[in-house]
């Protein structure tokens, strides 16, 4: 059986051909449309006086400009050199040799000694000292601590012998008076540096009038050297009513 239709006349064939001819068409139409443009007639020209600019006012704006900066000070002066002839002689300095020649005599050096100077050691207390100070009839005790205790035994006798008691009742004191007494025994054995305080000064007086009796000892010794040594005493007596 023939096909009824010509198969040259099947426009499907170029239904791509058509689709792209419209598509480039739908394109170029919006393209112009995008591109037009329409402009009014009715428009007005201003025009520009040239008289109104004449007469406004411009502000004028002040600038605080600073004041210009001091000018810097001269520069100093260039000091003027003299120039001074030098007419002193500048005497040379002869460096002698130190070598000896042979010529010379040597005299020889002898040997120098050496003297050790001792030191001098200050005033000890009579508690600490290492040989106590001799009182004249305690030469027999060769122990240091019964030097001590014969001397301070001999110190007491003579003061409760020698002192006058009777002193505190004419002076209208009463009761217990004591008087501190303290002296030095010096490098020699002398005694010196005699103080004394006490209620009354007469009894300070007849203090250390009393410790002025007191003999002439053998000095004390610190390390074999004789020291002065310091001796304290209280004297305590009763004034009766």
């Amino acid at each position: 059986m023939e096909p009824k239709k010509n198969p040259k006349a099947d426009i499907r064939k170029k239904s791509l051909l058509f689709f792209q001819i419209g598509l480039i068409v739908v394109l170029f139409l919006s393209w112009r449309g995008i591109e037009h443009k329409s402009y009014d007639n009715d428009f007005a020209i201003d025009t520009l006086d040239l008289d109104d600019i004449d007469d406004e006012e411009i502000p004028i704006t002040e600038l605080n400009t600073p004041p210009p900066p001091p000018p810097p000070p001269p520069p100093p002066a260039p000091e003027i050199i003299e120039v001074v002839e030098d007419e002193e002689e500048i005497e040379e300095t002869i460096i002698e040799s130190t070598e000896t020649d042979a010529e010379e005599e040597i005299v020889e050096v002898e040997e120098v000694e050496v003297v050790e100077e001792e030191e001098e050691i200050a005033d000890v207390p009579f508690s600490v000292i290492e040989n106590v100070p001799i009182f004249p009839g305690c030469e027999s005790k060769k122990n240091n601590n019964d030097r001590k205790k014969c001397m301070s035994e001999k110190v007491s006798k003579l003061v409760n012998r020698k002192f006058d008691t009777d002193l505190g009742a004419d002076l209208g004191l009463t009761g217990v008076n004591r008087i501190f007494v303290s002296f030095k025994i010096d490098k020699k054995g002398n005694i010196v540096n005699i103080r004394s305080r006490a209620p009354h000064p007469r009894l300070e007086q007849e203090a250390e009038r009393v410790i002025k009796l007191l003999p002439k000892m053998t000095p004390g010794k610190q390390r074999g050297q004789p020291v002065g040594v310091l001796y304290s005493l209280p004297i305590t007596f009763k004034v009766e009513d």
